[in-house]
């Protein structure tokens, strides 16, 4: 959601007459767009910003402006106050204060953006997300079709910063995805917090699996995928479209953070260990060789030891395709920093971690072995480390040597190894 809200804001700086620069010493303005829903992604973006203090010191015409979650739909005058040297904050997909600080601060420095009016600032709000003007374009894009998130999970975030679930309206959604396609684009990738909420919000009747066949219509478009899902709204007419849609790829991101039924109360994710195992057989019956991904939180408040273990036994049975790990740790504001006491210890929490990991590598390792000798269709994505990169339709990771320009292509690829993180293969 991140890369699509900066995107968002690069296609807009484009417009104004503004250009990438790989140096910040070179930049006119520098935006840092923010993730706090790890401790650790908040530290990171704050040593970022101390970092840039002096460059405005050097440079008293550089904007820099701080986005994202970090500052959260009703501000952040906390922030305001400890970083003076800041420009702008501007929430998550809202860019308005930093076309504003541009407005008013570089109309007056550089004369391509003399005449910008407020006019023309509405007009590229208005826009909202879609496609870059001038920078090369993505073989796969993010689409964001749900904005906020009115789930409130106990240990989460979200809600409180990037405010309540907003779905958009699936006409816009589809034109957006046209124009992208005409782009250049070969895969669109349907964002939302709980993207299967999808217009739950609205009263048009259009719930993703309708929007899914929409999207599926459209003509140069190779793939489509959606992320991320929750079980209590994964419907059997979700499970039919991605089965039948031949655009949409199989692989489901569907989070259950726990197996203990009473860690699952107290996050409170309405199921229970049972119903999500249920789920997935009843996605596996339409689709055998579907793939799945989860997310998994160990050491949340009061997980004792034999209810972690159901979260490995979990695991170890269903023998999913991902598993997306992390330590709890408390954030604040939300429901479990306010009323729940943070009484696992770093150390616990980072064995746990560790089982969980070494248990999902051997699963996926064991899963990836079923391609060798295969031919899989690859749509590449682009280089790195001498090898073509690129994903199978379930998500895997492929790399292949090849002198072809594969950049966009669909290419059928002979597995050759099989590791638990990754692919190798010859383009067969």
């Amino acid at each position: 959601m991140n890369v699509a809200d900066s995107e968002r804001l690069s296609r807009a700086l484009e417009k104004l007459g503004y250009n990438e620069t790989n140096s910040v010493d070179d930049a006119d303005l520098i935006v840092l767009n923010t993730c706090v829903v790890r401790q650790s992604a908040e530290d990171k973006a704050l040593g970022r910003l101390n970092s840039l203090k002096q460059l405005k010191a050097n440079n008293p015409n550089l904007i820099i402006a701080l986005m994202g979650c970090l500052v959260g739909i009703k501000g952040n005058p906390a922030l305001e106050k400890r970083y003076p040297w800041v420009d702008a904050f501007a929430a998550p997909s809202d860019p308005e204060a930093i076309l504003r600080a541009i407005q008013e601060k570089h109309t007056a420095i550089f004369a391509p953006l003399s005449n910008v009016s407020d006019d023309d600032i509405t007009g590229l709000l208005r826009e909202e997300f879609g496609i870059h003007a001038g920078s090369l374009h993505a073989v796969s894009e993010n689409l964001p079709i749900v904005l906020g998130c009115s789930h409130a999970c106990a240990y989460c975030i979200i809600p409180s910063k990037r405010g309540k679930e907003r779905s958009r309206d699936p006409k816009r959604i589809v034109e957006e995805a046209k124009t992208m396609v005409a782009r250049g684009a070969k895969e669109i990738v349907l964002l939302g917090q709980i993207v299967d909420r999808y217009g739950l919000d609205r009263n048009d009747g259009v719930h993703l699996a309708e929007l899914l066949k929409m999207v599926n219509d459209i003509d140069g478009l190779e793939r489509i995928r959606f992320l991320t899902s929750h079980p209590n709204y994964f419907t059997m007419d979700m499970i039919k479209a991605v089965a039948t849609l031949p655009k949409v790829m199989p692989h489901i991101e569907l989070p259950i953070q726990a197996g203990d039924d009473g860690v699952l109360k107290a996050m409170r994710r309405g199921y229970t260990n049972a119903q999500y195992r249920e789920i997935i057989a009843r996605i596996r019956d339409l689709m055998p060789n579907v793939s799945i991904g989860t997310d998994i939180i160990v050491g949340f408040p009061g997980e004792s030891e034999a209810a972690f273990e159901e979260t490995y036994k979990l695991l170890a049975d269903l023998k999913l395709d991902v598993a997306h790990l992390a330590r709890y740790s408390p954030r604040p504001g939300t429901y479990s920093e306010r009323l729940l006491v943070d009484d696992i210890s770093a150390e616990e929490k980072m064995r746990r971690f560790r089982r969980l990991e070494t248990l999902q590598k051997q699963v996926v390792g064991d899963i990836n072995q079923r391609f060798l000798g295969q031919a899989v269709p690859v749509l590449f994505e682009g280089r790195a480390k001498g090898k073509w990169r690129g994903r199978s339709p379930h998500n895997r990771l492929v790399f292949v040597e090849s002198n072809e320009h594969l950049l966009g292509q669909v290419r059928d690829v002979h597995i050759d190894w099989a590791g638990p993180w990754s692919l190798l293969g010859t383009l067969a």
